[in-house]
């Protein structure tokens, strides 16, 4: 660490007084202000600037600049909203890399996150913090009007400011055990965050999930059934995260047959089968630079697996028809309503893919699961169906809303989203009644005159009927999922007369 800074011993005995100083800081604004003096003192720099994420991790802000020996006022009208156009501190941010230009006067770089100077600014370091879950939270900034060799700082800078990340954590949780919270420098995130809608328990734990991986180039892997909003939450990933000036594609695994899908994805070179007359470019390289979510991931061949596994450990792909692989830079997320731990025990999907795929699990909560949000999410369908049609906005009766809520939803969000749209069209009025919902009978609610041979054929029609819904129909997942061969299952859908045109009923 202090190999290459000038006089070492005395440097190192500058750096342990100041961690002895940071040590006893009383409040947040104390220890950042005190840390960014530290900055200038031990770098030599005229600006330190210290940048934090916020509870989101969606937003960078500067939390405190040492100008010329002196600690600068926070004018917040006067600062940016976010720093997300600025590459030097984002590609810092996302890559956690250190930065270091020597030249900035020569160079291209877009330094407006650096104070107006008389005399201009020649050498930048830009150094990521990392707390203790070796996460990125945000960067400290030192810069200089003169040539300076910076570089050499920026590994006991960076364990400086991890110690300075233990204390601010410390002293907020602290200031909130005494009921003063005034003093945190994280904001609480939103509860319908994202773009996301729902203020269930579940869904804030997902949008604290989608906060500590939208900086990170981590893998994600969606778990959830058919219609929790796989390709929602994906999209959310991608438009607040650095991505999302760039391409968000979507590649479902299972549309394809193994042969068209793999040129799909890797795209080809001219001649490589029947009918290649020219070069085409992959999904992957579509992508380059953004976001590419497979869907289905359980459904991809075995076959193709093993190439998906080489992109997520070297990151180069080879298309059909070449000898040459290049590099890409493609954030992978990949989404599944099966449980792909039984599929690897079974052998229909590779472990080591798994493994790699599941570096960062986010599992969707089922509609019947979000406490309260089904409401909201009717509304909301209700009044983009509105606009959609160009009609006036709908009313909904209690009778509407209570019909709703107490149905289980075995089609989720999709199925929400479809009932509603439906109603919203058969709606001559402007009030939604409950004869506008064709929601399927509960089995609580059966008719009494019934028997008990017929109500319990009424019950396994309805689980069955359920089940196929969730699985798209798929009726060797749904066999799966019931626990009975395939066989007996068609022989029950066969007595009960079950069809699957009444999937969409």
């Amino acid at each position: 660490m202090f190999a290459q800074v000038p006089q070492p011993l005395i440097y190192a005995e500058r750096l342990l007084a100041q961690f002895a100083s940071l040590s006893r800081a009383s409040d947040v604004a104390a220890l950042l202000g005190d840390f960014v003096r530290a900055l200038t003192e031990l770098s030599g720099c005229e600006l330190a600037q210290v940048y934090l994420l916020d509870a989101t991790h969606t937003c960078l802000g500067m939390q405190a600049e040492y100008l010329d020996s002196q600690l600068q006022p926070r004018e917040a009208d006067s600062l940016p909203v976010d720093y997300n156009g600025e590459q030097l501190l984002q590609f810092a941010l996302c890559q956690n890399r250190v930065v270091f230009v020597e030249k900035l006067s020569g160079s291209l770089y877009e330094t407006s996150f650096l104070p107006p100077s008389a005399a201009q600014w020649e050498t930048l370091l830009c150094v990521p913090l990392i707390n203790q879950q070796k996460a990125v939270e945000g960067l400290l900034v030192c810069a200089s009007r003169r040539s300076s060799e910076l570089q050499v700082f920026a590994d006991s800078l960076c364990k400086l400011g991890s110690f300075v990340l233990v204390q601010l954590h410390l002293l907020q949780r602290l200031r909130q055990s005494s009921g003063d919270a005034s003093s945190a420098v994280h904001s609480t995130p939103v509860a319908s965050g994202y773009g996301l809608i729902g203020k269930s328990a579940v869904m804030r734990q997902t949008y604290s999930l989608i906060s500590k991986v939208l900086h990170s180039p981590y893998t994600v892997l969606l778990r959830g059934e058919t219609g929790t909003g796989k390709e929602v939450v994906a999209r959310a990933i991608h438009d607040c995260g650095p991505r999302r000036s760039r391409a968000f594609i979507v590649q479902n695994c299972a549309a394809f047959p193994e042969s068209l899908l793999e040129s799909e994805l890797f795209g080809y070179r001219k001649g490589a089968f029947t009918g290649a007359e020219r070069d085409r470019a992959g999904l992957f390289d579509a992508a380059d630079g953004g976001t590419l979510l497979l869907d289905e991931i359980g459904d991809m061949p075995l076959s193709l697996q093993a190439k998906l596994l080489r992109v997520l450990q070297e990151g180069e792909i080879r298309p059909l028809g070449s000898n040459d692989t290049h590099k890409i830079d493609v954030r992978i997320i990949a989404a599944t309503h099966q449980d792909l731990a039984v599929m690897v025990s079974e052998g229909k999907f590779r472990e080591d893919l798994y493994y790699r795929l599941a570096q960062f699990p986010i599992q969707l909560p089922a509609l019947r699961h979000r406490e309260g949000d089904i409401l909201d999410l009717a509304r909301h369908f209700a009044e983009k169906a509105c606009a959609f049609l160009q009609r006036d906005p709908v009313r909904w009766s209690d009778g509407a809303l209570d019909h709703l809520s107490q149905y289980t939803f075995p089609g989720n969000v999709r199925e929400l989203k479809g009932l509603v749209e439906r109603a919203v069209l058969l709606c001559e009025g402007g009030e939604l009644l409950v004869q506008h919902f064709s929601l399927r009978v509960d089995a609580e609610s059966v008719d009494s005159n019934l028997s008990l041979r017929e109500r319990l054929e009424q019950v396994e029609r309805s689980l069955l009927l359920d089940c196929l819904r969730k699985n798209a129909g798929n009726q060797t997942l749904s066999a799966r999922e019931l626990g009975l061969p395939r066989r007996t299952l068609l022989y029950r859908l066969g007595r009960l007369n079950i069809n699957l045109g009444e999937l969409n009923g």
